[in-house]
């Protein structure tokens, strides 16, 4: 029996979303923490077949004790040489448990719906088939940190998905699914008004271009992954 995999979530109701789907497919059972909200994170990753910190609208900056908690036990699957996956908010956790700056952008822009990125050699090496544009929702990015490898660049934030040995750290969101994005453009409607951030209305038109591309590349990336 394959272990489960130990998946960090910072709402009360936010879901793996996609990515969670696409594990239990795989025969992975999620094991789902809120440190927020009392969660314990385990001490050794010898139960747990992977670890993933996913996306949420606090800042790795921020002093929060869950945060500080969370950007800490990243140290345990890389110690442990288990897998290792950020997304988004926990994308950013890695870089800064790494020793990367997170920052905000120094005009204010925000990346919100979709935005092209260009895949590395080595992202290459990783996926050979990169989806054109995929879905932002975010006002902070990080830099590269000491000993990764970059994987994919884009124009507003420079570093879009980094490698690390086995751990693995994405800006952008191969979690959202339809649903997701109805919710987070109803509930998050001010967020589209930030500098750079896309109209509503363009969220799901360019879903309809890009996501088949998006789910294609995350099949194949969470196989990878999951046997780095």
């Amino acid at each position: 029996m394959l272990l489960p995999i130990l998946t960090v979530l910072h709402q009360e109701h936010s879901t793996p979303g996609r990515v969670g789907y696409a594990l239990q497919r795989l025969g992975y059972r999620l094991d789902v923490r809120r440190p927020r909200f009392g969660d314990l994170l385990p001490e050794s990753m010898l139960d747990h077949a992977a670890g993933i910190i996913f996306g949420g609208p606090m800042s790795a900056n921020d002093e929060d004790d869950f945060i500080r908690r969370e950007i800490d036990w990243i140290g345990v699957p890389l110690k442990e040489h288990k897998p290792f996956l950020g997304i988004c908010l926990g994308a950013q956790m890695c870089a800064k448990h790494l020793g990367g700056r997170v920052f905000r952008h120094p005009q204010g822009r925000a990346e919100i719906g979709y935005y092209p990125i260009r895949p590395t050699a080595a992202g290459l090496a990783v996926v050979n088939v990169w989806p054109e544009c995929v879905y932002q929702w975010h006002r902070e990015g990080f830099d590269l940190p000491p000993g990764a490898e970059l994987l994919a660049e884009g124009d507003t934030f420079e570093v879009q998905a980094i490698r690390y040995e086995r751990a693995f750290a994405l800006q952008f969101h191969p979690d959202v699914t339809h649903a997701m994005m109805h919710k987070w453009t109803t509930r998050g409607e001010e967020r589209m008004g930030l500098p750079g951030a896309r109209p509503r209305h363009t969220h799901f038109a360019d879903r309809a271009v890009y996501d088949y591309s998006a789910r294609a590349w995350l099949s194949v990336f969470l196989e990878r992954w999951i046997g780095s």
